[in-house]
């Protein structure tokens, strides 16, 4: 029995030698990376999930890529709008009529003949087929009690203007038709219709003013103001002028055409007066019957076949 049998038997059958501990330890190591390499292998080969395939870039194929959202460019108004597609919203014919009546020569654009198709305009640019002028928007009157410290103009030069007032009232370029100070109250216009505009500003729209002044107003004055007044060489006519019923004699009702609000000072201050208050009463066929200073509303079709009677 050689030397190591002797010592393999004296350590007894449940101790194994040193060597076979080595061999137990292979074993296991041998086993952990069989079943790596099986859990790997099965990995690769499960037939459930689709095997990874890369383009000639290295970019993955098939993979889903995330939703490009698409971002669409709101069209600015200062860009303008296509003139046959101004020309349809006046109302006059449709886009594909409009394009004829271009190449035939029948639409201007602020005084110049335009052939062009696709040519782009800014809706306060003078439009005119065959002669009479175009508006893209609907008709709008808006009617507005006007309180003090606000002027009468469509510019930001002054500071607060009516414009301010009616901001809200509708989208379309309206503009103040007539005049009222600064300091003056009352019933004031606002309409986009050029032909109302041109027909009224050479007819004239009647007004009835309440006026204070600064001292009472001499019957004799009264008189001249009522046969018609001239002021450095042209005549100023009223249609009517009173004293206020139960007022001081300060106190005067004007009814005048002028659509300028510096006549009635012109007048007044003529005679020797100053003007304490103007107020605007009445406009045509319109009142401020539920209507509050600083207030506006829109005119009714009523209100409008009224004005065609005037």
């Amino acid at each position: 029995m050689s030397t190591q049998d002797n010592y393999d038997k004296g350590r007894g059958p449940h101790k194994p030698g040193k060597n076979a501990r080595k061999k137990t330890v292979a074993r296991k190591n041998s086993s952990l990376k069989s079943d790596s390499s099986k859990k790997n292998e099965g990995r690769e080969q499960d037939p459930t999930k689709p095997k990874l395939k890369f383009d000639k870039t290295g970019k993955e194929i098939g993979r889903r890529e995330k939703p490009t959202v698409q971002v669409v460019k709101k069209s600015n108004p200062e860009d303008g709008i296509r003139l046959n597609k101004y020309i349809a919203n006046s109302g006059v014919c449709s886009r594909r009529e409009a394009d004829t009546y271009i190449a035939t020569g029948l639409v201007t654009v602020n005084g110049k003949i335009i052939n062009e198709m696709g040519h782009k305009v800014q809706l306060n640019d003078d439009v005119r087929f065959d002669g009479r002028r175009l508006n893209p928007e609907p008709n709008t009157y808006v009617l507005l009690n006007k309180p003090k410290g606000f002027s009468t103009t469509d510019s930001n030069a002054k500071g607060m203007t009516v414009m301010d007032l009616v901001a809200n009232a509708t989208t379309a370029k309206i503009k103040p038709f007539g005049r009222l100070g600064r300091n003056a109250t009352g019933l004031l216009l606002f309409t986009n219709d050029d032909e109302f505009v041109q027909k009224f500003s050479k007819k004239g729209i009647s007004r009835l003013f309440h006026i204070e002044l600064d001292k009472n107003l001499k019957s004799e004055h009264l008189k001249k103001i009522k046969e018609g007044i001239t002021i450095e060489g042209k005549e100023i006519a009223v249609e009517e002028i009173s004293y206020v019923d139960n007022s001081p004699k300060s106190e005067i009702g004007l009814k005048i055409k002028h659509t300028g609000n510096s006549v009635i000072r012109t007048i007044f201050e003529h005679l020797g007066y100053d003007v304490v208050r103007v107020d605007c009463v009445t406009l045509g066929p319109l009142t401020k019957k539920d209507l509050p200073r600083g207030r506006w509303r829109t005119l009714t079709e009523k209100e409008l076949s009224m004005f065609s009677m005037i």
